[in-house]
């Protein structure tokens, strides 16, 4: 495979919901591409969608929530987006910054800069305190997915 298009695929990946850059960054260490380059890869890829999610999912989502063949899963992304918000909430009262640098920061199933974005633009987060949030959350998250990559991968080889 063309060391472009391997790239190209660790960018997609790092998009992608739920995957995000903890599938991605190993995907990169595994194809044996350049940490630094993947690593920068990884964290524009995951923010890309960011600004968007905060700015306009919360709308589409409410209104495809009744639509025949999407209300379901428009109703699940909704109910997700509520409930990370309603933890985010609970846990941090008005370190709510922190919170939703933590949520994001930790790399575990479930977090990460998609439903932390969202869960923030359930809770009415200011745009510019969200998006610093989650990149600050979204950066320390790729650092320990680059050390646990290259521990996994050192061990196995």
């Amino acid at each position: 495979m063309n060391i472009i298009v391997k790239y190209i695929l660790v960018f997609i990946v790092s998009m992608v919901p739920i995957v995000e850059l903890r599938g991605a960054i190993p995907i990169a260490v595994g194809m044996g591409l350049d940490k630094l380059i993947s690593f920068v890869i990884c964290i524009i890829g995951n923010m890309l969608p960011v600004p968007v999610i905060y700015l306009f999912a919360r709308k589409v989502l409410e209104w495809g929530k009744d639509k025949k063949f999407i209300g379901k899963f428009f109703t699940w992304c909704l109910e997700k987006g509520e409930h990370a918000g309603e933890k985010l909430q609970s846990k941090a009262g008005k370190g709510l910054f922190w919170a939703l640098f933590a949520f994001v920061a930790i790399p575990l199933p479930g977090t990460g800069a998609w439903t932390g974005t969202l869960g923030a633009s359930f809770l009415k987060l200011d745009f510019k305190s969200t998006i610093l949030a989650v990149m600050s959350g979204v950066l320390t998250a790729g650092l320990i997915m680059m050390a646990i990559s290259f521990g996994l991968f050192e061990i196995i080889l």
